[in-house]
Formats: structure tokens, sequence, C-alpha cells
């Protein structure tokens, strides 16, 4: 077991309500389209599927998707999608779960490695993907920059989300390098619901470092699914670490 916050039955079920624009046409087809050009003809593994918001579309395309995931709620919402002979799941963590088989490509999108705590856990991702991969396959991770640019001097607090029905604020802990993100929800009736998870931020140059130590070589990095040039400005990152052949 990993330090992952396991998600739960109440956040499972609604899971999929709250990221309705995450998983719209215009923002998912471009993560299909790179995911799939680098899976050719093998099979993908992606570490926490959750509620298969992208592995139930891709496999939808032809490409044999394969997923491991922490919690058993997020896993069962995937259930009801699709059966477990068309997208198995196996029901553990992604820095030592291990599942059988050779693939071309395993990613991890939408934050997910910062959901490990240490950095010895995110190297274990590393390697754990390696582990999995056919030579020549490729390590996809979809990660923000950490937004400390944003942070002055004495603030703890910086909000990513003020809108009408969603207040978001993230606080930093710059020696640990654990981020956590707070959430205000109103609810139908007007009352707020509060949330938050920790996660462990890293730097693009410290996930080539644990690609390095997993034996993976850095091949692309990109602003977004689109392939927009990644700069000093970009605020998330897209990068491909290939296994040697």
């Amino acid at each position: 077991m990993t330090s992952s916050e396991r998600w739960t039955r109440a956040t499972a079920d609604r899971y999929d309500a709250e990221e309705t624009e995450n998983s719209s046409a215009a923002v998912l087809n471009p993560t299909l389209d790179f995911l799939a050009e680098l899976a050719g003809d093998g099979r993908a593994l992606e570490f926490a599927i959750g509620t298969g918001r992208v592995g139930v579309p891709l496999r939808e395309r032809g490409v044999p998707v394969v997923g491991i995931e922490l919690s058993e709620h997020m896993a069962a919402v995937l259930r009801r999608k699709v059966d477990e002979d068309t997208l198995p799941v196996t029901i553990g963590d992604m820095a030592t779960t291990i599942v059988p088989g050779g693939f071309t490509l395993v990613y991890l999108v939408y934050n997910t490695i910062s959901n490990l705590l240490t950095q010895e856990e995110q190297v274990e991702c590393f390697r754990n993907a390696a582990r999995h991969l056919e030579p020549g396959g490729r390590f996809v991770i979809e990660l923000e920059v950490p937004p400390l640019r944003s942070l002055p001097p004495g603030q703890t607090a910086v909000p990513f989300d003020v809108s009408e029905r969603h207040l978001g604020f993230d606080t930093f802990n710059l020696v640990d390098q654990i981020e956590v993100s707070n959430h205000f929800t109103r609810e139908a009736d007007g009352r707020y619901r509060r949330g938050n998870s920790r996660h462990r931020y890293a730097w693009p140059a410290e996930l080539d470092l644990m690609a390095r130590i997993a034996g993976l070589e850095r091949e692309r990095r990109v602003a977004d699914w689109d392939g927009t040039p990644f700069t000093q400005d970009s605020t998330k990152h897209i990068s491909v670490w290939r296994k040697p052949t």
C-alpha cells in the first residue's frame, strides 16, 4: 500500500457528474488521439484508471486497455460501463501492483502521480511503469507545473477556481513539496460541501531524473495534448519517456 488517499464510495459516485467538462469530446479527443498513436498495435496500461474517463473511450477506439486502480469504489463505477473481459482492472496501487503481459504504452493522466505523497513512491511508480513496458514502449504522464510563481512571500494559499458553484484553494508545504487542494462545492440546497486532497508536487526535471533511475529516456514534452510547445509559462505538461530497445 502506498500513501495515496483512497477514494470513498460517495466521492466515486459523484465523480463523473463533477467531471463532465473534462469528459467532453472537445477535451477528451486530443488525449485519446495522443495515447492511441503511442499505443500503436499494442496494449495500454492505465495507472489509476478511476471510473474509466480515459480508459473506456480509448478501448472503444480499438486499443486493448488494462487498468490498475486503488479504490474499489472507483473501479465499481467503471464496471457499470464495461465488463471485466473487455477492460480488466486490478485493484492495487500504481507503484507496486503488477499485471500480466507487456505493454507498448503505460499512462498516468490528470495529475495522478501527485497522489503518491513521497518521492520514493513516485520513483517506484516509474520503475513499475518500466517493468510493464515492452522495449521501445512509452510511459506518459500528464501533470501540472507547480504554481509557486503565484505564491507571494508570506502567502500560503492560492485560488485555482472561483465560480458560482465551486471555490478552490491550494495550500503549500514547501519543505515536503505537499500541496493540499481545498474544495468548497455548492450543493442544490445552497449548502457548501467541503473536501480536500493532498498531493506531492514535482518539477518536470525531477520527473526526468525519476525516469532515468527507472531506465527510461525522455522522448518528448509538450504543454497539452494538442502538442503545444512547452515553455516557461506552461501551466502543465505532457511528458513521454521511452524504454530503450
